[in-house]
């Protein structure tokens, strides 16, 4: 079992990485490309807006994960 600075530390990681991500697939601007032709298409609009759900889903785990790791912080 990891300690808990280990496991904060890993998570936070984690979190810049992700949010990383979804700052990669919001400039790609999956809207824009949906108003081509798809032979113009470089991505599928559709997969890189898919995408950007499930990382803004794995964002908010990580973070509901960061607060139940806080030191001090008050059980709601």
């Amino acid at each position: 079992m990891t300690a808990p600075n280990d496991e904060t530390e890993f998570l936070h990681e984690l979190e810049i990485e992700v949010e990383a991500e979804v700052i990669r697939v919001e400039s790609s601007r999956p809207e824009d490309a949906a108003g081509l032709p798809v032979t113009d298409w470089l991505f599928d609009p559709t997969d890189a807006e898919r995408e950007e759900i499930g990382l803004r889903g794995l964002l908010a785990a990580v973070e509901v994960l960061e607060d139940d790791l806080r030191p001090g912080d008050p059980a709601e």
